[in-house]
């Protein structure tokens, strides 16, 4: 029979002893009070039959009960000193023994790998907190804590989906309706959630043969066989498989690699930059591993090395990424091999693209070679001054704690986190993402303890706890504000508000078919330009919407987009509406005309050689010549206010000149 005993806490404070129950079903849930410490002394009980976590039902639990006597906030947590070095999973239900309704829950969102859980509990109902063997089943402590309810300057209502299918960690069109849908994976079927028109979702299961690795740690989708049709990665923990779909995207055939990969963040990206979806995996264990695609047939060849070489992995979470502004995508590796593993395992790395399909490790150049153990890292232009900068979140503080680093738009990063609000935050996790949650046109960062740090827009971040923890994002009721699907099988609805939004669809010609790598600016009157790039796979588990989504705040108008493609190739769109998805196929809207003598004024024009520029301290501008189709050809250094065109075939071009947040066009004659 399992005893719970209350500690007597060794502090000016005397909690009173709680009696000794049995707690080992829920029958039998043993009641607790409010700030009390109680110790569990092992995980031997009846399970719950269900989970609000995922689909792994655990093999024995702990039950307690909770009835609180007003509305208040309630945290249910087991981050206490005895707890420390523990594996702890939290679950929270509502109605009754014979019908329990999942309330929500945690895994990992504490210090380590303890649990916290936060949520809003409604005065006189009786909850199930239950804590299961997921992990293992030793004991810990745990405590309740109540506080006032406070109105969150962001919320969501939770809706329970019922998808079948074990893994549930993927929102993305499917069906090329350019709607988000909702994708749970078996090893041998595909529960498809079809958003509808109007709303809702029709449920559609697709049978395939058995994939020999299931999507354990990491799912990514592109269209890497250029059908139309998203296709899916999965990284299971012995290798990677590949779902294609169909013509019609109605069927899909299974490729399973014979290669040994101990998968993290896997990824669709052209590394290559020939039109065509290659793929990136990270490796735990070994040197990360890429598939290349032939382009002829699509099929994906195996490589290893060169993107991430220590011989002891550490390769935990990979974000495709422009950096440098220079419009080709780098790779950032976030290693979270800690303790006394050797450097090349533990410090994170930055590849740079050299645009001929190489790679340089500028990690330690840029300022971003650190030891933090991180599984994932979030990506984005947190100040809204053109250039990406990166959350490095920590999934332990042993090695150094949270760090957001700022582009200095020179290749290098300045640790802007004192007194930013990260700096104070002390939850970890393995999953840290970043989307405009309230639609205010400045990044916000989904990360640990069920929160989201929203961005004041100043550099500065202030928590809010959602009450739910890091799922796949997208928009999946259509309404412009981004929405989660949580492995608990919970989708998460944004309750929105009175900003306004653009959302944009890419559809490759030259390029990939999903625009992946793509650059994409919204340029406003208040808000400056807005930049994001297309990536599949953000975090470290889950794959979030294709959709590239746009907060505008209350701006009433947007001046233009600019799509800078792969290719080369740059569309831009004067004016388009508000409040609409914008749905573009590169090439469609090239801004040829657009180009005039700018007011820098370049000279000889023509020329054979070289272009000279009539300003001074131009050398850190960035730099890009442009044919007469709106193709970029290449970028080009600024030596001494000059550019060498030596090598530049005959004809018209378009040079543009971006310094700081001016942008000069001009035209030009290469004879």
């Amino acid at each position: 029979m399992k005893k719970i005993t209350l500690l007597l806490f060794i502090s000016l404070l005397t909690f009173c002893f709680s009696f000794a129950q049995d707690s080992n079903s829920c029958a039998q849930a043993a009641p607790i009070t409010p700030n009390a410490i109680y110790s569990v002394a092992a995980v031997d009980g009846t399970p719950s039959g269900t989970s609000c976590i995922d689909a792994i039902i655990a093999n024995n639990a702990e039950w307690y009960s909770y009835t609180p006597t007003s509305d208040v906030s309630a945290t249910i947590t087991t981050d206490l000193p005895a707890s420390n070095g523990r594996d702890t999973r939290i679950q929270v239900y509502t109605g009754t023994c014979a019908g329990l309704t999942c309330q929500g829950g945690d895994d990992d969102d504490a210090s380590g790998f303890l649990s916290t859980y936060t949520f809003n509990a409604t005065s006189g109902v009786t909850y199930y907190i239950v804590f299961d063997n997921r992990w293992e089943s030793l004991g810990f402590d745990f405590q309740l804590t109540e506080a006032p309810i406070v109105v969150s300057p962001i919320t969501f209502t939770s809706s329970f989906l019922g998808a079948t299918g074990q893994y549930k960690n993927c929102v993305v069109d499917m069906n090329g309706d350019y709607l988000d849908d909702i994708v749970t994976v078996d090893a041998n079927n595909l529960n498809i959630h079809y958003q509808q028109v109007g709303g809702g979702f029709t449920a559609t299961n697709i049978a395939t043969t058995t994939a020999d690795d299931v999507p354990s740690w990491s799912i990514s989708a592109g269209d890497f066989n250029k059908d139309g049709f998203n296709d899916l990665l999965y990284g299971g923990g012995t290798g990677a498989s590949f779902i294609a779909s169909n013509a019609t995207g109605t069927a899909y055939t299974v490729t399973s690699n014979p290669e040994y990969i101990f998968s993290q963040r896997s990824n669709f990206v052209d590394i290559n930059n020939d039109g065509h979806l290659d793929a990136f995996v990270c490796h735990d264990v070994d040197p990360n591993v890429f598939y290349l695609n032939n382009g002829t047939d699509n099929t994906l060849v195996y490589n290893q090395g060169g993107l991430g070489d220590s011989p002891t992995g550490g390769n935990y979470a990979s974000t495709w990424i422009d950096y440098d502004n220079d419009g080709d995508v780098d790779l950032f590796i976030a290693k979270c091999n800690g303790g006394g593993a050797a450097a090349s395992a533990r410090y994170n790395e930055l590849h740079r693209n050299n645009g001929d399909g190489t790679f340089t490790d500028v990690s330690v150049a840029s300022g971003l070679y650190d030891p933090v153990q991180t599984w994932s890292s979030a990506w984005g232009d947190y100040d809204n001054d053109g250039d990406l900068d990166v959350f490095v979140g920590a999934s332990s503080f042993t090695d150094g704690q949270h760090k957001l680093m700022t582009n200095n738009n020179d290749g290098t990063f300045t640790d802007s986190t004192p007194g930013c609000g990260l700096d104070t935050f002390t939850g970890t996790s393995t999953e840290h993402i970043t989307h405009d949650f309230n639609n205010d046109g400045y990044l916000d960062i989904f990360t640990a303890n069920n929160t989201i740090m929203l961005n004041n827009q100043d550099l500065t971040f202030s928590p809010v706890n959602v009450g739910f923890s890091v799922g796949a994002v997208g928009d999946l009721n259509n309404d412009g504000f981004l929405d989660v699907y949580n492995s608990n099988n919970f989708i998460y609805y944004n309750d929105t508000n009175s900003n306004n939004w653009i959302k944009i669809n890419t559809q490759g010609v030259q390029s990939n078919s999903n625009g992946i790598g793509a650059r994409i600016e919204v340029h406003t009157t208040n808000l400056g330009k807005q930049i994001r790039d297309v990536i599949t796979g953000n975090g470290f588990r889950h794959m979030s919407s294709l959709t590239t989504h746009f907060g505008l705040g209350t701006e009433t108008a947007i001046i233009k987009v600019v799509i800078k493609w792969p290719s080369g190739i740059v569309d831009e769109i004067l004016n388009p509406n508000i409040n609409e998805t914008l749905n573009v196929v590169e090439g469609n809207f090239l801004d040829v005309a657009a180009y005039s003598l700018g007011s820098k004024l370049i000279y000889p024009n023509p020329t054979t050689d070289f272009i000279q520029i009539s300003d001074v301290n131009l050398n850190n501008a960035t730099t890009l010549i442009f044919d007469i189709n709106g193709k970029r050809v290449r970028n080009y250094a600024i030596q001494n206010n000059r550019i060498n065109v030596t090598k530049l075939a005959s004809g018209t071009y378009f040079l543009t000149i971006q310094e700081g947040n001016n942008l000069f066009k001009n035209k030009f004659i290469k004879k």
